[in-house]
């Protein structure tokens, strides 16, 4: 049986309107993400600090490729500066989908419920 998220009664239950200070490539992925969130109920207002960051990851590993697409990897004999900004915004990313249950891997791990009983572990 693949295990389920565990569903947050104190989940946000409509989608908040993205930060403002948020880049037009982070407000794309929060316009995205949101409704899924939102939909499983895992997200509390607690969470939308990792969201925030998740989002100006994707903005910024987006903003890094398109300069990248532009400028080429390489300038003047070097790699272009923008090349670990976007590595280190898809490590960002990737830390914060993975909190938010954003990855197969993190949607598959087994979800520990508050109102499990330790002791029947043991029975």
């Amino acid at each position: 049986m693949k295990p389920h998220l565990v569903v947050n009664n104190d989940a946000v239950t409509r989608a908040p309107a993205p930060p403002a200070w948020l880049s037009p490539e982070a407000k794309k992925e929060w316009r995205r993400v949101m409704p899924i969130l939102i939909e499983r109920r895992i997200l509390t207002t607690a969470d939308l600090g990792s969201l925030e960051s998740y989002c100006t990851s994707i903005g910024a590993m987006r903003d890094a490729q398109r300069i990248l697409n532009e400028e080429g990897l390489v300038i003047e004999g070097k790699r272009h500066p923008a090349f670990g900004i976007m590595n280190a915004a898809q490590t960002t990313a990737r830390l914060c989908a993975a909190e938010l249950g954003l990855t197969p891997v993190s949607r598959s791990r087994p979800a520990i419920r508050e109102d499990d009983d330790a002791d029947t572990l043991l029975d």
